[in-house]
């Protein structure tokens, strides 16, 4: 009874932080961000739907659904670092270049990894993709807020809201993956269900820091863009080292 009660609280949650975006034109802000929530909540009912009617095609569509979810939350913090570094272009454009590129390698590889088991390539690929994916996510949040405090940038309320409520997730599911695939019985039982009460929180906690828009602060640390165009310019120099002792490498 009181995990149904979680369950649709989230439910309704998710609908009062959408009107939220809506009525607070915060979609527009964060277009990314909610609709990762309208996958959620989509989700949410069809996986209820399925497990209610159709159990014999739930697992396919559970983890299907988890697959694509974890695709949009990654996106998520592509949009994180998107408006967080709005005023660094050099930097964030190395940023997203780098996570792009990481990313793509943890889903080669989950995809791979998968390739000799087809009956069960969606939950394979997905149980072996998402520790890679939130390890990545974790590593990239961190990463940001120590550059924000490295170099006193300010985040805004709606950013900040944003980028702690997904941390709180993404350090759930970073700590409780691993033991979710070596245990069984009652710890398994209590790690799967405290994660909606986990999510719970992070709606609540999203929802206070997205009840309305509030502007980030408009401030901008040149030393931030310099260290970008330093590391830049010297990265060009050694890769142009590199391609003239190749070619003296391969002359006849």
């Amino acid at each position: 009874m009181f995990s149904q009660a979680i369950y649709w609280c989230g439910l309704a949650l998710e609908l009062l932080l959408l009107s939220r975006a809506l009525e607070g034109k915060l979609a527009r802000q964060y277009p990314i961000f909610y609709t990762y929530i309208s996958f959620v909540l989509v989700q949410d009912l069809v996986c209820f739907a399925a497990h209610q009617w159709k159990p014999q095609i739930y697992p396919t569509v559970h983890w299907t659904a988890e697959f694509l979810a974890l695709l949009c939350g990654s996106a998520v913090i592509f949009e994180i670092y998107r408006r967080g570094l709005g005023a660094y272009p050099g930097t964030a454009r190395m940023a997203r270049h780098v996570l792009a590129f990481v990313f793509a390698l943890a889903l080669a590889k989950g995809l791979a990894n998968a390739w000799n088991d087809p009956r069960w390539w969606v939950e394979v690929a997905t149980s072996d993709i998402a520790g890679a994916f939130r390890a990545i996510q974790a590593v990239a949040i961190v990463a940001l807020i120590a550059l924000f405090l490295s170099y006193s940038i300010p985040f805004g309320r709606n950013l900040r809201g944003i980028l702690l409520g997904y941390a709180f997730f993404v350090a759930w599911n970073v700590a409780s993956l691993p033991l979710l695939s070596s245990t069984s019985g009652r710890l398994h039982h209590l790690l799967t269900s405290s994660y909606p009460i986990l999510y719970f929180h992070v709606l609540c906690f999203w929802l206070a820091h997205l009840w309305s828009h509030q502007p980030s602060p408009q401030h901008a640390n040149a030393r931030l863009e310099q260290d970008y165009q330093s590391i830049a310019a010297a990265t060009r120099r050694r890769l142009q080292g590199a391609r003239g002792y190749l070619a003296k490498a391969v002359r006849p």
